[in-house]
C-alpha cells in the first residue's frame, strides 16, 4: 500500500476530504512533495513556523538537547535548563506582571490551564469569550468557542459560559463581579483577521479591572511578531492578566504556555496541590527549539519587516473577485463571495505550487500566514499566481 492509502486507513481523519499532500521536505518558505514539486508555503504550519522551516539554529538546538536528555520527569518537578532559560527569556520581553510561565504541550492546554487558574484565583465560575473566537478543541476550550456549529454536537459542555460580540462596547456590561475571566484573541484569527477597534480592548481591560475579572489574551496565533510587534497587545496599550501562547512558541515543536503574575500562578500550588499538571509540557527538546526560534526573531530582525511585507500582499492582491483584504502584519484574510469560490482558488493554487487554506469561521476567506522570513520575490510570485487563478476562474 502507498503512504497515501495508509494515511487514509490508519490516521484519524479530521475531514472527509484531506489535502493529503505527501510532503518530504520543508525549508525556508518552501515545501517539497514526494514528486519533487515545490510549493510556496503561505500557511507556515498555521502561524507555527515564524522563522521558516528547518532553520539551522533550531535544528542545532534540537540535536544538542537530544544529546543531553529527552523526557526525564513530569513538568514542574525537576530543574531543567531549557525550561528555565526559555521562561526567563520570555518574561524578559514581557511586562513585569507577566513573570511566571506554565509550560504546556499545546495551545489548547494553555487555554484549559488558564481557565482553571482564573477559577482558582478568584473563586468565580463564569467564563466569557467572544463570538467567532477559537481557543482550541478540547472540551473546556470548545465550551468557550464562539461558534455553535463546531460545538453543538459535543454538548453538554462547561456550564456558565457566555459569548459576546467582539468590538461591542455595550456588551461589556455583561462582565460582572461573578465573572472569573474574559478570554479574547488580541486579534481574531479564524473570524477573518478582525482587529480591535476604537480602543475597545482598552475598554475591555478597564471593565475587567473594575470587576476583579482576569483578562486572558490569546496570542497563540498572533504572537511572536506575526502582527508586526513581538506581542499584539503592545499595539493596543493594554496588558493582560494572563497571556496564552502556542504555535510559534515551540519553533516547530509542540509547546504551549500560559503566563501570569507569580502571585496568581501560585494559587495552583495548593488547595489542591498539583492544581494543574502534565507529563510533556515544557519538554526539554521543545523548549530548546523554542528558545532558539525566539532568539532568531531578534538576531535576524524578522519582526521589523513584517508590516512592510503585509502591505505588499495587500497592494498586490487587487482583483474584482476580491471583496476586501483584512490584514494585521502577516496575518491576512482575502475575502471572496463564498466558500465555493475560495475552495476553487485554493485547489488551483495547490496545482500551481502555492499552499494555502481557509478559516474556520470565515470559510470564504483565503488564509495567508507565511513564515516571517518570506522574501519580497516569494510574495510577488505567490500573489501573481493568486491573481492568475482568479483570472482563470
Amino acid at each position: 500500500m502507498t503512504n497515501r492509502q495508509l494515511f487514509l486507513q490508519h490516521i484519524g481523519q479530521t475531514s472527509d476530504a484531506p489535502l493529503a499532500l505527501e510532503i518530504v521536505k520543508a525549508q525556508g518558505c518552501k515545501l517539497y512533495d514526494i514528486n519533487g514539486k515545490e510549493y510556496i508555503d503561505l500557511i507556515g504550519g498555521i502561524s507555527v513556523c515564524n522563522v521558516g522551516h528547518k532553520h539551522p539554529k533550531i535544528v542545532e538546538a534540537i540535536k544538542k538537547q537530544a544529546d543531553d536528555y529527552l523526557h526525564i520527569m513530569v513538568y514542574g518537578e525537576l530543574i531543567q535548563s531549557p525550561q528555565v532559560l526559555y521562561a526567563t527569556a520570555l518574561t524578559h520581553h514581557l511586562p513585569s506582571s507577566l513573570n511566571s510561565v506554565f509550560f504546556t504541550a499545546s495551545g489548547s492546554e494553555a487555554t484549559e490551564g488558564a481557565m482553571k487558574l482564573a477559577k482558582r484565583y478568584n473563586g468565580r465560575t463564569q467564563i466569557i469569550s467572544f463570538k467567532n473566537s477559537y481557543h482550541g478543541s478540547t472540551q473546556g476550550a470548545l465550551s468557550i468557542m464562539g461558534d455553535e456549529y463546531w460545538r453543538n454536537a459535543f454538548r453538554p459542555l462547561l456550564p456558565n459560559t457566555m459569548q459576546l460580540n467582539y468590538n461591542s462596547f455595550d456588551e461589556l456590561e455583561n462582565i460582572t463581579d461573578k465573572t472569573a475571566c474574559v478570554i479574547a484573541e488580541t486579534v481574531q484569527a479564524e473570524a477573518g483577521i478582525i482587529v480591535p477597534q476604537n480602543n475597545w480592548l482598552k475598554a475591555l481591560r478597564k471593565k475587567c479591572t473594575q470587576t476583579g475579572t482576569l483578562l486572558i489574551l490569546d496570542e497563540i496565533q498572533c504572537g511572536f511578531g506575526r502582527n508586526g510587534t513581538l506581542w499584539a497587545f503592545e499595539q493596543f496599550d493594554v496588558v493582560p492578566d494572563v497571556l496564552l501562547l502556542g504555535k510559534a512558541l515551540g519553533g516547530g515543536m509542540p509547546l504551549g504556555a500560559f503566563i501570569a503574575d507569580k502571585k496568581i500562578m501560585d494559587t495552583l500550588t495548593h488547595n489542591p496541590v498539583l492544581g494543574h499538571i502534565n507529563t510533556f509540557g515544557g519538554h526539554p527538546v521543545c523548549c530548546a527549539a523554542g528558545l532558539a526560534a525566539f532568539n532568531v526573531l531578534f538576531q535576524e530582525r524578522l519582526i521589523e519587516g513584517v508590516n512592510k511585507k503585509g502591505e505588499l500582499f495587500k497592494t498586490l492582491l487587487q482583483h474584482p473577485k476580491i471583496q476586501k483584504v483584512n490584514a494585521c502584519g502577516l496575518m491576512i484574510a482575502v475575502y471572496f463571495d463564498s466558500f465555493e469560490t475560495n475552495k476553487k482558488i485554493i485547489d488551483a493554487l495547490i496545482i500551481e505550487g502555492v499552499f494555502t487554506d481557509w478559516f474556520l469561521f470565515a470559510s470564504n476567506c483565503l488564509r495567508i500566514a507565511p513564515p516571517l522570513t518570506i522574501s519580497e520575490e516569494e510574495i510577488r510570485e505567490a500573489c501573481r499566481k493568486i491573481i492568475s487563478a482568479l483570472n482563470n476562474f
